[in-house]
């Protein structure tokens, strides 16, 4: 029987839920695959070579997601991706905030991960940082407009597909993404 990409990777991660040990690796590649098209949306100018730059950041965040306790309870494809992009942007936090606390000393090493986060900044005019912090102030106001920003602009998900996986309206996702980018904007320009 043959399957489309979403069935795979449901059958997979049913698989691996189960204990199957050969669908670990299988379900590792599904989202490593999916996670370097979330890191080249992320890096859209980035030069060509950007692909080994993101490999760290792509590999932390499937680590994360496969050995996190919380993937036994994920449902689906669009769950998994929806926490391998939380996990994708929390790797670039923990990277970005030890970066802030690092770039106080002299010359500091730099990493992969940095110029992810050099393209980003540039690309968007804001720290990484500072996003962070507007993000965590946009989850204390609504917790969904939260998630709607983190799945449509982390993960690079469809206005549809974020509607599957919070189990609410297309027109209400919609909604929430407009008035979460004006808060953000908000806030980041203050």
């Amino acid at each position: 029987m043959e399957f489309n990409q979403e069935d795979d990777v449901s059958v997979l991660l049913k698989r691996y839920q189960k204990g199957d040990d050969s669908a670990k690796a299988e379900l590792f590649e599904a989202i490593n695959a999916r996670l370097r098209e979330m890191a080249s949306n992320l890096m859209r100018s980035e030069r060509n070579d950007h692909t080994l730059q993101a490999t760290g950041l792509v590999n932390e965040a499937c680590m994360k997601v496969l050995k996190s306790g919380g993937i036994d309870s994920i449902e689906n494809r669009r769950h998994l991706f929806g926490a391998a992009a939380n996990a994708m942007k929390q790797v670039l936090i923990d990277h970005a905030r030890k970066r802030a606390a690092t770039k106080r000393g002299s010359d500091p090493k730099r990493e992969a991960l940095d110029l992810v986060l050099d393209r980003f900044e540039a690309d968007h005019g804001i720290e990484f940082v500072e996003l962070e912090n507007a993000l965590d102030r946009l989850r204390q106001h609504s917790e969904r407009q939260f998630q709607v920003v983190t799945l449509r602009f982390f993960s690079g998900l469809s206005i549809v597909d974020t509607a599957e996986i919070l189990n609410i309206s297309k027109s209400t996702v919609e909604s929430d993404w407009r008035w979460a980018r004006a808060k953000l904007y908000s806030w980041l320009s203050e």
